[in-house]
Formats: C-alpha cells, structure tokens, sequence
C-alpha cells in the first residue's frame, strides 16, 4: 500500500468524511490518495487559511477531528491562523503539509532553503500545536498518525500538525507490520478524594452564599458536560453567568440564565457578577476580557472557585492580583458529575431576594432598548434580535470577530437546541464565512447562519464561491458598516476618532456586496432598516440553498456597553446618552455578605 493511502484510510476511520485541501507540488499524493477512498472527500477552499479554519469548524459542531492539507512552503505557512484558532479554543484539528523530498533536506549545510518551497513547518508551528512531528521513516507513519490524533483528543484538546515529505507519501508499505501508538496509562490530576472534597467545600460555600453566581464557559461543551451543567444549576436554582463560549448553553427563556459578562458584556450580566458573594467557574479560563484590569476588581469581595481541566489556567493568577479561593483541576463532566451526585439530598440555598434583583436587573437594563426601534436606520441591536426571533431551535450560528460576535453575545436570545460558534479567543477577522463551510458540511448541508462584518468578509471573500460550488445552505448576514467599527471605538477612546485605516475615509475600500454576491449567484438581499429587518429575514433564511444579505447599518453605530481598557468593569458613573457613552459600567453596590465578614 501507498503510504498516502494509508494516511487517507486512516483519516476515514477516525469518522472524517472532508478533509480541506489546497493543492501543490508537496501534497499531490495525499490529495489523490484521499480523492481515491470511498468513504472521505476533500473540499477545494481557495486559500490554506480558509481551509484551516474550515476544518476548525468541521471540528466545532461534530466534536470530532477536523483536518486540512496544504503543501509544503506557503500552503503551510498560510495555514497559521486557523492553526492558531484551533489552539487557542482547544479544538482538534489534524493539519497535513506536504514537505520536500529528504534527499532534498537543506540539513547541517547553514542555508536557507535547499529544497523548493521548503521550509521547517514543524519548528514554526510547535508553539501553537499540542504536537507537530515531521514523519521521515515511512514505517513510523502509523504511529505518528495515531499519536498525534491521540493527542488532539486527549485532556484539553487541540491541534496537531503531521509533516509528512514528498517522497515519503510514496513509499510503498505493509500495514499489518507497523507498530501502533500506545498511550500512557491514565494518571488523574485530582485524585478521587481530594475531587469529593473540592465539590463538598464547594457546595458547602453554596449554601452560605447570598449572591452566588456560576459561570459557565467553552470548557463544558468540550467536555460534552451540557446535560450535567444543567443539573446541577437546576438543582440548586444558582444563576448563570455564560461565557462568549457557552452562551447558547441556555435559551433565553431559561430562568436562571443572566446575560454574558466582562468588557464587552451585558450590563446586567456585569451587575450579577460583580455584586456576587462567590462565584463558581466551571470550564472557563476567566480571560482578561472577563474579568477586566485591574484582576483585583473581578468580582470584589466574593469567594472565587475556579474548575479547570488546565493547571495552568488556575494557576497564572499567582502572577497577579486576583485570589482563586478553591481551584480544582478537573475536568468539567467529572466535577458536575459529582457535584449533581453530592447535591442530591440537598435544598437550593435560600437566594429568593438576590435572582429577584438580578431579574430587575435584566428587566431595567435590556441589550435592545425601545428608542432602539426608534431609529430611521438599522440599528444592530434591533437587527440582531430580529434575526433571533427569525431562527429556528437547532440553528447554527457562526459569528466573526468585531462587532459582530460583540453584538450577537449581548443580544441575541438563544432558543433551546441553537449553538453559537466563533474564533472566540484567537478572533481573526476571516475566520466566521471557512468555519461555516466546514460546519455545514460536518452537518451534512445543515443550514448554517453565518454573521461577519464587511472587514472579516474580505478576509476570506473567495470562500463565497465555495460556498455556490458546493450550493451550500450557508445563510450570510455581512455587517456593513464601511469600516472596522471596533477598531474606530478604540480610536474614540484613544485617539480621538482618528479613523486612520479603519474606514473608508481612513484608506479602506469595499466593493459593493450586494452586486457581488448576485453576480456570483446567491439569493440576496439588502436591509437598510429597522422594519426591513423585521419583514425580511425570516424568508430570507428560509428560502433553500446559499443566501447573501448586506446589512447596512450606520458606521456611527458601537457596542454598548464596551469597558475602556484600564477601567474596572464596575466602575460607577452615570449613564450617559448613547451618542457619548464611551464604555462605562454602571454598578449598584449591595452590602457585602453577612458570610464574607
């Protein structure tokens, strides 16, 4: 057998049905060998980009490996950015580059370069991979092929990357006499005791509380701990605070659930969370767009248990001001797990008065306000909640980074079965239109929803064709703004208004998209107003086949509320009108605890 057929048939049992492949000199035989399996197919993206985080979203909405191939060179070079995506949101990926022949290696001679596009993909990716291997004896393929999809999967997942040379992929070889990959024997980095302990105190600190608060993060889907998370919030009636991550934990209707939380969360949702007496955080690595600067200020005065299946992530708080109280290194399913089973005989603390001043909270202080649909324009938080009213339960939602994940984070009201994906820790503008290709292909042409601005759309703008190759049902909703409206309220803080490269004043320029998208053969459609949202969309997402709608929406417009870099997320001031607030919080101080004296 041809070894790239054995890499192929590999791919196929691991339950991969696309793999996302660029061609080039050094992956020939991969990309035919896979092209030859009738079980697998690749799918032709037109950048190694747009391939890498395709395969990243493949992986999001199956939880299983994705995989991309590039050549050598460039194709792997300019898989980068998804690779980063997959790693920093710890989810597993198999990326294959082709690399030059071995007898072509540049070796000890002190060049540069002595084979043609060849560079060392391996020693540039290490750091953003749980393990890169360059395969150079063909009979190790089989362990390296099982290592590395063993370590994507294992503990806190992530991404891989499999080098595997030009003249390797030919060889020919025998795959009963190759030796396999056996992982090492489980060593739990909590004991059983010390975990039963962590959750009792845990519980304990529960039933003390006045103004607990739970957060939820990434890390409960990874560990597929849904069902648990419920459980256990249910059980003990404690509001949740989700993450960007795990916002689509809970429908909107779910009474315990608040609003998402930090610099770019819901006021309400940072209301909750600051005024907690204890906060408990279950798959979440509490990043600093959470909790805000100074760290000190991150829920002041409350006790904080921090659940991590990563050390690391509890444990670089030391470096800082802010003191996790309970840290335990678990994985999420296993912590829940034994929490549901320790709280079965227990009564739900008694914290009537404090999900009663949250719900007034959340009632006074909505995302999308009545002088909202006031407004002779489109104004975003009007549009993101008709887009909810519109959606189906079991919709999948795709967000790029900017305003547009910012936006749908804080308004958009989940229904019960929906999931919301995006590049939420790495946030590469781009990453929102591959990722929807990949998922939709995952779910078998699942119909996906895809929210991008127009920057993050011109990252990745030749994926459109993939979208009609391919007559996906990917629905896309382009935020047009006429610039990087993010980027410009960070100018409004700090330089300004100063626009330089962020609007089309400022040197950016952007084609007509509606004009684009027709000529290339989507069904389309362009919003320019509160009511046209209201009366279109839901037969926009509901007509079959790839969908382009350009939301026009007023370059003024910004998220609110955003915290300025270097202010407390409770900072205290008064609410200013819409056109001047600059991203302060408002804060109504309770008494600190009887329990915290």
């Amino acid at each position: 057998m041809k070894l790239s057929d054995y890499v192929a048939d590999f791919l196929a049992r691991q339950g991969i049905r696309h793999i996302f492949a660029v061609t080039g000199g050094a992956s020939l035989h991969l990309i035919e060998s896979v092209a030859n399996h009738p079980d697998i197919d690749y799918v032709c993206p037109h950048h190694e980009q747009a391939g890498a985080m395709a395969a990243d979203g493949y992986a999001r909405v199956t939880g299983n490996l994705g995989a991309a191939v590039a050549t050598s060179g460039p194709g792997g070079t300019n898989m980068i950015t998804g690779i980063c995506c997959a790693w920093y949101d710890s989810v597993p990926v198999l990326f294959l580059t082709g690399q030059v022949a071995t007898f072509r290696f540049k070796g000890t001679t002190g060049v540069r370069q002595m084979g043609f596009q060849e560079t060392d993909i391996v020693d540039i990716c290490r750091s953003i991979t749980k393990y890169a291997v360059t395969v150079i004896d063909a009979k190790s393929i089989r362990y390296e092929l099982e290592k590395a999809a063993w370590i994507a999967r294992e503990g806190r997942p992530g991404p891989v990357l499999v080098d595997i040379p030009d003249n390797v992929q030919r060889e020919e070889i025998e795959p009963e006499a190759l030796e396999g990959f056996q992982p090492p024997p489980v060593v739990p980095k909590e004991t059983p005791d010390k975990l039963v302990a962590a959750v009792a105190k845990c519980l304990e600190w529960i039933q003390q509380a006045e103004r607990p608060m739970v957060v939820l993060g990434w890390g409960v889907h990874l560990a597929n701990a849904e069902n648990e998370a419920l459980a256990f919030i249910e059980r003990l009636g404690l509001p949740v605070n989700p993450t960007w991550g795990a916002a689509d934990l809970l429908a909107e209707s779910h009474p315990l659930r608040c609003g998402t939380f930090g610099t770019h969360g819901t006021r309400f949702g940072n209301f909750a969370i600051q005024n907690a007496d204890l906060v408990i955080s279950i798959g979440s690595r509490l990043d600093t767009h959470m909790i805000g600067s100074p760290f000190s200020n991150f829920c002041r005065g409350g006790r904080k248990v921090m659940v991590d299946i990563d050390a690391t992530e509890i444990n670089k708080f030391a470096q800082f001001d802010l003191h996790i109280d309970l840290p335990i290194v678990a994985d999420a399913k296993v912590f829940l797990a034994e929490a549901v089973r320790q709280s079965a005989n227990q009564v739900a603390p008694a914290i009537g008065p404090w999900r009663a001043r949250i719900n007034d909270w959340k009632s006074r202080y909505p995302e999308v306000q009545p002088n909202h649909f006031r407004s002779s324009t489109l104004n975003p938080y009007v549009f993101i909640k008709a887009l909810s009213d519109a959606a189906s339960e079991g919709d999948v939602f795709f967000a790029d980074t900017g305003c547009g994940v910012a936006w749908m984070s804080q308004a958009f009201q989940f229904k019960t079965g929906q999931r919301f994906f995006s590049a939420f820790n790495n946030t590469p503008m781009g990453h929102g239109l591959p990722a929807a290709i990949g998922a939709c292909l995952a779910l078998n042409k699942k119909r996906i929803v895809c929210v991008a601005g127009d920057g993050g759309l011109m990252m990745n703008i030749q994926e459109l064709n993939t979208v009609i190759y391919h007559k996906l049902p990917v629905k896309i909703f382009v935020l047009n703004n006429h610039g990087y409206s993010m980027i410009q309220q960070t100018q409004d803080q700090w330089l300004n208004s100063k626009y330089e490269a962020s609007s089309e004043a400022g040197g950016l320029g952007f084609p007509d998209f509606h004009k684009l998208a027709e000529v290339l053969g989507f069904d389309t459609l362009t919003i320019k107003s509160n009511q046209e949202a209201s009366d279109n969309i839901q037969a926009f997402l509901d007509a079959p086949g790839p969908g382009f709608c350009n939301v026009e929406i007023r370059p003024e417009e910004r998220v609110v509320p955003q915290v300025k870099y270097g202010r407390p997320i409770e900072d205290s001031e008064p609410l200013l009108p819409r056109a001047e607030f600059l991203a302060n919080m408002i804060v109504e101080p309770l008494p600190v605890c009887k329990s915290m004296t």
